[in-house]
């Protein structure tokens, strides 16, 4: 049994099956590649769903935790560290916002995101007591709590893990009419995917962020973003919303915020919004701990320099340029996404996304499926031109076959 196939047995056999990985097991990696334990490399064509914006490895966030390390990792809320406040300070800049709430993962950040806007519209829009009402879109994913897939239309996420929680509306995504119908006195908020990442990287049409930043506006709910796959500069903008000149009331972000070293979340808002919370009343031992925060910083840093949103806008215009020339030859249906980020929907006889990515990866692509037929296409920001018309290169020769 070679070295894979051994530790492929070990965590079939000690892991619970909540996910169906690729049969790569990875030793190593820097920038957009990954070397698997028998030393063969593979291109990352899917930087940890956006987690790893800047390329695995990056040497200025692994020294800023490497810095970290030898100071302090974490002291827990329960006092202050010579880290927090810049890092709030820098966020909320970065954000064009007042405050920030730390969090974790992007879960916690969405459930901190809703506790939030239910106790703002109690509190200071004056929603009777335990109506609030929360719109959504079909085909969101915004993780996988009890609460989170109360409003999932994912059978595969949400089936017998009730009973749900109350309090949500499920309209279709891009609908501005269906939203509009949904809004109600009671509604605190609408809460959206900029671009819907697991559904299959699905853009509104234009002019639909604009539209319900207008009509949450006007009906005085909170527009809420979640960021957290499509910010930090996967799109060609430091968040998606942005392509639409919106900005919502708040921003989940995670993902990227943690450079792929540490999870790293956090709710972004002004202060009549996360001014709602008082000591006592929501937080996370590990929520904006040093360390954390010392990355975090520095992927702040990072972005405030603007390359790695150019650079996302310029390759991923090659991107979908190269990507469009497919469509119709007989083996892609369509292409959509926005930046380095791409859904490509395969031709269901030509295999399923599952089936097209085990074909990549024997030639060493790494994408992953969503949906049945559809890949997904996300590399890390960092990656060069060659690597990526290469990667391009091997899809082609798949589709060939």
């Amino acid at each position: 049994m070679s070295r894979t196939q051994d530790a492929i047995a070990s965590a079939e056999a000690h892991s619970a099956h909540n996910y169906h990985p690729l049969p790569i097991v990875v030793a190593s990696a820097d920038g957009a590649w990954m070397t698997d334990v028998e030393g063969r490399r593979y291109l990352d064509m899917l930087a940890g769903y956006s987690a790893l914006n800047f390329g695995h490895g990056n040497r200025r966030l692994i020294d800023a935790a490497r810095a970290q390390l030898e100071r302090v990792t974490l002291t827990s809320r329960a006092f202050h560290h010579d880290r927090f406040a810049e890092f709030c300070t820098q966020l909320a800049e970065l954000c064009g916002k007042e405050m920030v709430l730390p969090m974790n993962t992007g879960a916690e950040a969405i459930e901190t995101a809703v506790k939030t806007a239910r106790k703002w519209g109690y509190e200071v829009k004056g929603v009777p007591d335990g109506h609030a009402k929360i719109v959504v879109a079909a085909n969101n994913f915004h993780g996988r709590t009890t609460t989170i897939v109360s409003f999932s239309t994912d059978h595969e996420a949400r089936d017998h893990y009730g009973p749900y929680t109350p309090g949500f509306e499920i309209v279709p995504y891009g609908d501005l009419t269906a939203m509009e119908r949904a809004v109600t006195a009671h509604t605190v908020a609408v809460l959206l995917e900029p671009i819907q990442g697991e559904a299959g990287v699905l853009v509104p049409p234009a002019g639909y962020l604009r539209g319900v930043r207008e009509l949450t506006r006007e009906r005085n709910v909170l527009f809420i973003a979640d960021e957290i796959q499509s910010g930090l500069g996967r799109t060609g903008r430091t968040f998606a919303c942005e392509h639409e000149g919106v900005v919502p009331d708040v921003y989940v972000l995670g993902k990227a915020l943690g450079g792929g070293v540490v999870p790293v979340s956090a709710v972004v808002a002004d202060r009549d919004v996360l001014g709602v919370f008082r000591p006592g009343e929501h937080g996370s031992t590990f929520g904006g701990n040093p360390l954390a925060c010392a990355v975090a910083l520095e992927v702040i840093a990072m972005l405030r320099s603007g390359e790695y949103q150019q650079r996302a806008a310029e390759l991923g215009e090659h991107l979908h340029a190269e990507l469009g020339l497919l469509v119709g030859g007989g083996a892609v249906e369509a292409v959509r996404g926005r930046g380095l980020w791409a859904g490509v929907d395969i031709v269901p006889s030509r295999g399923t996304g599952r089936e097209i990515s085990e074909k990549l990866m024997d030639r060493g692509v790494l994408v992953k499926d969503t949906h049945g037929s559809t890949i997904r296409i996300a590399p890390p920001l960092v990656i060069s031109k060659e690597d990526l018309d290469w990667g391009l290169d091997q899809l082609r020769a798949v589709l060939s076959e």
